[in-house]
């Protein structure tokens, strides 16, 4: 049966229900202040997290299908909706140009198992199944959500594996981090992996949601054009969405100490950001030999520059050094 998308009303008033429901919740250990996030299972397989009421994202983990969209773009274990602080929906799910793109997500759209040619861009031949829970956990300062899926053929064979590590931290006044930690795994035999052919895109993405005065910016500047072949450190699309006063965006930094470092990456103009990895270079994952891949997503109100995402990099890139020129 198909499901619905959820629209930004929803969002808010399903999140400003299952908070209020929630706050009565368990208290922390004795001496230690109540986490402000909860975790809530909504139908159709979405997990609500939330900062003092305040939706933070959802969590696909069951299946999705949007009204109108065929059968064969039916997914699941990705993030949407992810809202800035001001609750301004930055995400887009089964987009009318990319059906087929999904709010924050990570797939590929050329990968071989058992030697078949498959895919999970398009959603051929094999798909994300979530697996389990590994935990769910939350303090004051941040919430952690550690779950594993299954990369699964057609016919159900598994044939890989990926760990999500969602780290949510409390946000600040003009933005919030999301940390995606990804671990990939090859079970029972090699899987390749392999981005667009001329484009190079695949691994981690984020497509945005209709918007107008689309400002894109990376750590050498403002970015006029699209491209696929150039590299960043991080890259940041602001813009005003539609139903929002003022000004959001989200930017996606790439962590320094990622063995696997982006080929290039997927900057659009209508709405996407993606560090490409191994971009057009095959790369075969082994059993027993697992990828690690570390990003931050930073959701933010107003520009890059009003936000301070340059600022908000160097604090991810280099925590200590950071906090020492904070305090000088």
């Amino acid at each position: 049966m198909a499901r619905h998308p959820i629209t930004r009303r929803t969002f808010l008033a399903v999140a400003s229900a299952g908070a209020a429901a929630l706050a009565a919740g368990r208290r922390a250990c004795a001496g230690e202040p109540e986490s402000p996030f909860r975790f809530a299972e909504q139908e159709g397989g979405r997990l609500l997290v939330t900062d003092a009421h305040r939706p933070v994202l959802v969590y696909n983990f069951g299946d999705q299908l949007a009204p109108g969209v065929p059968e064969r773009y039916r997914r699941s274990c990705y993030c949407h909706p992810v809202p800035a602080p001001d609750g301004t929906v930055l995400t887009d799910d089964f987009p009318k140009d990319h059906y087929h793109h999904r709010g924050v997500f990570w797939a590929w759209p050329a990968m071989k198992a058992r030697g078949k040619n498959v895919q999970t861009w398009h959603l051929e031949g094999i798909h994300q199944r979530h697996a389990r829970w590994n935990s769910r956990t939350a303090n004051s300062e941040a919430a952690v959500l550690d779950v594993s899926n299954d990369w699964a053929l057609g016919d159900g064979e598994r044939v890989g594996s990926e760990r999500l590590l969602l780290t949510v931290h409390r946000a600040s006044e003009m933005g919030r981090a999301i940390d995606f930690r990804l671990t990939f795994k090859a079970e029972g035999g090699p899987v390749e992996l392999l981005g667009a052919k001329g484009k190079g895109y695949g691994g981690l993405c984020v497509r945005f949601a209709p918007r107008q005065d689309t400002v894109i910016t990376a750590d050498e500047g403002a970015l006029k054009k699209d491209s696929d072949d150039k590299t960043f450190a991080w890259a940041d699309l602001s813009a005003r969405f539609a139903g929002a006063a003022g000004v959001a965006g989200a930017a996606v930094f790439v962590h320094p100490d990622n063995r696997w470092k982006p080929k290039g990456w997927t900057i659009r103009h209508y709405g996407f950001l993606g560090p490409s990895w191994p971009g057009m270079e095959t790369y075969t994952l082994e059993p027993g030999a697992p990828v690690t891949l570390r990003y931050r997503v930073y959701v933010h109100r107003g520009s890059a520059e009003e936000a301070g995402v340059a600022k908000a990099y160097a604090a991810y890139a280099s925590p200590v050094e950071a906090t020492k020129g904070a305090s000088e």
